[in-house]
Parts: structure tokens; C-alpha cells; sequence
């Protein structure tokens, strides 16, 4: 590996880091720049899932501060999605996947518009902003869980709608909770690709304090911004990622 290739992986790292702390979706930078230093699809793929693992908790300490009186929320909702990260991986694992990476960026669209409408959905729907989650929230972040485990993409755009349209609360505090369901759905997907998975550990030592310092980054932004905005951003960003994803 050339020191160019060393700077470009630290800079995929970084920014994936942020992105994914910000509102998700950072695998759409980090995995094509491991293709583009020619690593197979499958091997970047879970090279990737290893790596971006550290971001994903340094979003979670970076919004420790939102994250307090939440504790059990984020417990019960982590066990709906530990669940569903299982089965996510099992799919991925036992099933062909070109049914399913066809639907994803429709997935990913509607997740992004569902996040738009999120106003007058809760409304509709929802749950209270210190109680028990509704039961709603559970098939959701079961759902969110198994598509985070078989694909990254989007995780945490989809993860923000749902729980946007069920928890009556400030985007930031629901934001923090989904840091923190993104980080245990990708604690299985690690485990699972380190054990079965060709990853490739020197890119990994690269990408991952990168990663690690993005997902810090990424919180300071995202605190800097009002409610509105940080909403416009993920939307914006959802369907940039959604037809990111149609034209691969």
C-alpha cells in the first residue's frame, strides 16, 4: 500500500466516519474507495464493516450528553435490533441477494420522504417522549436492524424515520438513540464478518481511527444544527444516497 493509498483511505475513513454519525449512509464513500484501490466486491464489503465499526461509536459517545435519561429506551430497542441483525446476516447469508439489493434504494427513498413527513406523521402515530416505545417502533427498528446487517447503505436514514415517526421527542435525542442502535447492528455484523469474512486487516488498522475521529466530528455538527435543518440534511442526504445506489 502507497502512501497515497494510505491519505485516501484515511479520507474515506474520516468522512464515512461523519457522515455516519451525522445521519448514515458513510458506506457509499468508504466501500467505493476500497473498490477503487482494487479490493473484490465481497472482500471490501466486510473490510468495510469492520472498519467503520469504530465510527459508529464514536457517535455514540459524542452524543453522551443527548443519550442521558434515555438509558432504557436505548436498552429495549438495542434488544429489538440485536434480533434483527441476526436475521439480517442469516439472509445475507443463506439467501441470493439480487432480489434485495434491488429493492434497496426504493427502501432508502422512502425512508428519506418518510423522514420528511415526519411532522404530520407523528401525529398519526407515536408513542411518548419518556415512556415505553410504542409497539410500532419495535417492527421498525427490527426491520431497520435486518437491513443494516445485509446492507449498509441508508441504515441510518432509515433508522431516523422510524424512529422520528414513533418517538415523540427532539431530533437530537431521537438522533442519539439511533447512533446507538446503528452501532449494535454493526457490533453483529462485525462479529459475524470477522469470523466468516475475508477481511482485509490492514485497510481496517487504516480506515478505522479515521472512522473513530469522523464519528466525533460527525456529533459536533450535527448538534451545531436546528431540528429543521439537521431533518433537511438527512433527507437530502437519504436520497442522494438512494440514487446513489439505483445507478450502481
Amino acid at each position: 500500500m502507497t502512501a497515497t493509498d494510505l491519505l485516501f483511505l484515511v479520507g474515506a475513513g474520516l468522512l464515512a466516519g461523519m457522515v455516519n454519525a451525522l445521519a448514515g449512509g458513510g458506506t457509499l464513500i468508504s466501500f467505493p474507495a476500497l473498490l477503487a484501490l482494487g479490493y473484490p466486491s465481497l472482500t471490501a464489503s466486510v473490510t468495510n464493516a469492520v472498519a467503520l465499526w469504530p465510527g459508529y461509536l464514536g457517535g455514540v459517545l459524542g452524543y453522551r450528553a443527548e443519550l442521558r435519561g434515555q438509558r432504557r429506551r436505548a436498552t429495549v430497542l438495542s434488544l429489538t435490533a440485536v434480533l434483527g441483525a441476526c436475521a439480517g446476516s442469516s439472509l445475507l447469508l443463506l439467501t441470493p441477494s439480487g432480489l434485495f439489493e434491488s429493492l434497496v434504494p426504493w427502501l432508502v427513498a422512502f425512508a428519506s420522504l418518510a423522514l420528511l413527513a415526519q411532522p404530520w406523521l407523528r401525529g398519526r402515530f407515536g408513542g411518548e417522549a419518556e415512556g415505553p416505545p410504542s409497539r410500532m417502533v419495535y417492527a421498525g427498528v427490527f426491520l431497520g436492524g435486518c437491513y443494516g446487517a445485509y446492507f449498509n447503505g441508508g441504515m441510518g436514514v432509515l433508522l431516523l424515520t422510524v424512529l422520528g415517526m414513533f418517538l415523540h421527542d427532539n431530533l437530537h435525542r431521537v438522533n442519539a438513540v439511533r447512533a446507538a442502535l446503528a452501532l449494535v447492528i454493526s457490533t453483529v455484523s462485525v462479529v459475524a464478518f470477522s469470523l466468516f469474512g475475508a477481511v482485509r486487516w490492514e485497510a481496517v488498522a487504516v480506515m478505522a481511527p479515521a472512522s473513530l475521529a469522523g464519528g466525533f466530528l460527525g456529533t459536533r455538527v450535527a448538534r451545531l444544527m436546528p431540528p429543521k435543518v439537521l431533518r433537511g440534511v438527512v433527507v437530502a442526504f437519504g436520497l442522494g444516497v438512494a440514487a446513489a445506489l439505483a445507478l450502481r
